[in-house]
């Protein structure tokens, strides 16, 4: 017996070996190529059939009035140009391989059925050769679509800016920038980075030659796609920084161009001259936002560019960005001294939970050490800042329950940041050097969605499905591989152990990002929509830049949303006016088709076989001829600030009206007026959801929690994107999918000082 398994060994090592060597003879790696686009352009029919059905709803114009016609579009897509796009291609991560940029022109084209979207790889893993191969192939996708005035899909150019601050006030977050043009002249020579070291840090596998070669030799049969990684992180850190002082015009073209700050990024915008606008995203995410960090430092001078930065994405498939809530994840005293907040109703700080862990290791000794064990255990959780959930050795996902997530907020981000909401940005003010500023600085964004995919899938969220290929759930694909990346979890102990930012700095990013529970809060993504006189990029951007968009959840809901007969007659969605009337709106929405299953033909004869699978599953955007109910909608009231310090939770009125729709209605059709506007004497900003019939989604439970009669979770059940949820299972759950309208600005006419 003992002979014949060391002979199966034997033989399993030598088939290991034989499936090395060929990666072993490459170990150099290959370069990340940006692929082939293999699909052509849309027959006419089919592109003039879905705007036809679209036009079927929209609202009767006067004469004098331009038709528009509402468009699809995402734009967060990044491919494996980026670190950690690539990372989680890996086999060992349960990845697919390589999704380059060509691969999202594809998906765009035949899987979602897109009519825009942009590319917007990480700067900060863009070498000089990537960014070029990137710009030619967006060449190459546009060049396919057909006429420019009239193409069947319009692809733009970016990169994401990739800020993170250890500390709040050091945080600035996450900001897709989008190109207008194509030609020379409209395209910088570089992307602009934020400073590079912790996105690439993040994702080193290989601190040393030995280290770097144990992954494949364990995983001999996806050893050339580790090679890869090892080439693309090895050219990656061959390229120089910039120097500073210098002009971005005159800087050498093979070198990375740093923005420490917005105002850097602004500056250096405003320096190459070149169309963009620049979307904040991911502001509500606490897996890198630090707590209590706040859009409100934003608006100081330099800092904000009301002239790039006018839209917020609200929502992705990292979950939703809206909503604002009045609690805190620690409360700090006028000392500086922190301390941990007790649960309220809707909100379970971490610190709290860490302290009742503790707690329940206790055991049989007396009240007074349990609760000292206790108190230190909520300050060891505060000290250790972003991860403090490494100072309670032992704890599992299941034991942190719902710590830190917004329970009433609509598929909201993990560990979710109230002061890097839609709402509260909104809803705060800058007036300036001790506050005597004429007018204050305010945000004025209008809202998308978007996917934030990271497998070159622009907008996933056309069927629910596919959970592990379509959102960025994944993890390692068995528990031995989990322990040889981030290291075996820590023996449990009945007290917490203080953890410095040092050392934090060193623990493998699976476990300072909660991995664990954060997979529970992928979702399929969202759309933007714009409302737009033509197809062509040029009709597109007319309409990013005006505001005229809306976000949805992943549906393809159709929204109108407008102000009625001002001076300027009727204003849609972005609009900012002055007004001498209590302002009345209308507001237009139908729901979404149904899908059938499936892919439609001419997705079958544009792409072969064995590309629909790969990229679409089997599964494209394949209406039938039944849209889903509007069962009613919201208006929300946000009254910026009007003087320093004013409470944000007594601006912000959500759901400020809530109008129902007939149920046989196809069309939902409401109107409304706010009687108050002109006696408050102050700036209103108002906004509509409309929300449709529930469905099932992916991951829309979140930690699928069992909650007791207050309210409280008693116990989670996370949706791992590792070997413990099954691949196959999508975690269903109901969900009431939506459309965020960009709001209307509306200031009374007396309370303007200056213009």
């Amino acid at each position: 017996m003992g002979r014949r398994t060391r002979a199966r060994g034997l033989a399993l090592s030598l088939i290991s070996l034989a499936a090395l060597l060929p990666a072993v003879q490459g170990c150099r790696g290959r370069h990340e190529t940006p692929g082939e686009i293999e699909g052509r352009r849309l027959p006419a029919a089919v592109v003039a059939g879905r705007d036809a059905r679209r036009r079927e709803v929209s609202p009767a114009l006067r004469r004098d009035e331009v038709a528009t016609q509402i468009l699809f579009g995402d734009l967060h897509v990044h491919t494996t140009f980026s670190i950690d796009a690539f990372a989680l291609s890996l086999p060992v991560l349960q990845g697919e391989g390589a999704h380059p940029p060509a691969d999202a022109c594809d998906f765009a084209r035949y899987c979602s059925a897109l009519d825009f979207w942009s590319i917007n790889d990480h700067a900060e893993s863009l070498t000089p050769q990537h960014w070029r191969e990137t710009v030619d192939s967006i060449r190459r996708c546009n060049a396919v679509a057909g006429d420019p005035a009239d193409p069947d899909v319009v692809a733009f150019l970016g990169w994401e800016w990739s800020q993170v601050g250890a500390t709040a006030e050091e945080h600035y977050g996450h900001k897709n920038v989008i190109l207008r043009g194509l030609d020379d002249a409209d395209v910088p020579t570089r992307p602009i980075a934020a400073p590079p070291q912790t996105l690439v840090d993040a994702f080193d596998f290989q601190r040393s030659w030995w280290e770097g070669i144990q992954v494949p030799l364990r995983d001999p049969l996806g050893a050339r796609r580790y090679f890869d990684f090892s080439r693309f992180r090895a050219e990656l850190l061959e390229v120089p920084r910039c120097a500073g002082g210098v002009g971005v015009r005159e800087l050498p073209d093979d070198c990375q161009e740093v923005a420490a700050t917005p105002a850097e990024l602004f500056s250096k915008l405003a320096e190459w001259d070149v169309d963009s606008l620049v979307i904040p995203h991911g502001t509500s995410w606490g897996f890198y936002t630090p707590p209590r960090s706040s859009l409100a430092k934003q608006l100081a001078r330099g800092q904000h560019d009301p002239q790039r930065q006018l839209l917020f994405e609200v929502y992705s498939g990292h979950g939703g960005s809206e909503e604002y809530r009045d609690w805190s994840p620690y409360e700090r005293a006028a000392d500086g001294v922190t301390t941990c907040p007790a649960p309220g109703p809707g909100y379970l700080p971490c610190c709290w939970q860490a302290g009742e862990i503790v707690r329940s290791r206790c055991g049989d000794i007396d009240a007074d050490r349990c609760e000292k064990r206790v108190q230190d255990a909520r300050r060891d959780y505060l000290a250790a800042g972003m991860v403090g959930h490494l100072t309670v050795p032992g704890a599992t996902a299941q034991d942190w329950k719902d710590c830190g997530q917004c329970r009433d907020c609509f598929a909201p981000a993990f560990n979710f940041r109230p002061l890097g909401s839609a709402q509260y940005a909104l809803a705060v003010s800058d007036f300036g050097r001790g506050g005597a500023a004429r007018e204050p600085r305010r945000f004025r964004f209008g809202f998308i969605g978007s996917s934030d995919v990271h497998s070159a899938r622009p907008g996933t969220g056309y069927k629910e499905l596919e959970r592990v290929a379509m959102t960025e759930a994944g993890g390692p694909r068995s528990r031995d591989w989990a322990e040889r990346l981030a290291g075996v979890p820590a023996t449990m102990s009945d007290v917490s152990v203080p953890l410095d930012r040092e050392a934090a700095a060193d623990v493998p990013p699976a476990r300072r990002w909660e991995s664990e529970r954060q997979s529970s809060f992928f979702l399929t993504g969202g759309l933007a929509a714009v409302h737009s006189r033509g197809r062509g990029r040029d009709a597109i951007w007319s309409a990013l830049r005006h505001r005229h968009v809306y976000g949805t959840s992943g549906d393809r809901i159709l929204l109108w949303f407008d102000l009625l007969e001002t001076h300027r007659g009727d204003l849609p969605m972005g609009s900012e006016v002055v007004l001498k009337r209590n302002p009345r709106f209308r507001v237009r929405a139908a729901g979404a088709f149904e899908q059938e299953p499936g892919c439609p033909e001419h997705a079958r004869a544009g792409l072969t076989a064995d590309r629909l699978a790969r990229l679409c599953r089997g599964e494209c955007y394949n209406p039938s001829g039944r849209r889903r109910r509007i069962s009613r909608i919201e208006v929300v009231r946000v009254r910026p600030q009007a003087h320093a310090g004013e409470a944000v939770a007594d601006l912000v009125e959500d759901p400020w009206r809530t109008l129902s729709c007939a149920a046989d209605a196809e069309v939902c059709t409401v109107e409304f007026a706010d009687e108050e506007f002109v006696d408050a004497g102050r700036e209103s900003v108002y906004y509509v959801r409309a929300i449709q019939e529930p469905t099932m989604a992916v991951n829309a439970a979140g930690l699928r929690c069992t909650f007791d009669a207050s309210g409280r979770c008693e116990e989670s059940r996370p949706c791992y994107g590792d070997w413990r949820t099954p691949r196959d299972d999508d975690c269903l759950a109901p969900i009431e999918e939506r459309a965020w309208s960009s709001p209307i600005f509306v200031t009374p006419a007396r309370s303007i000082t200056s213009r």
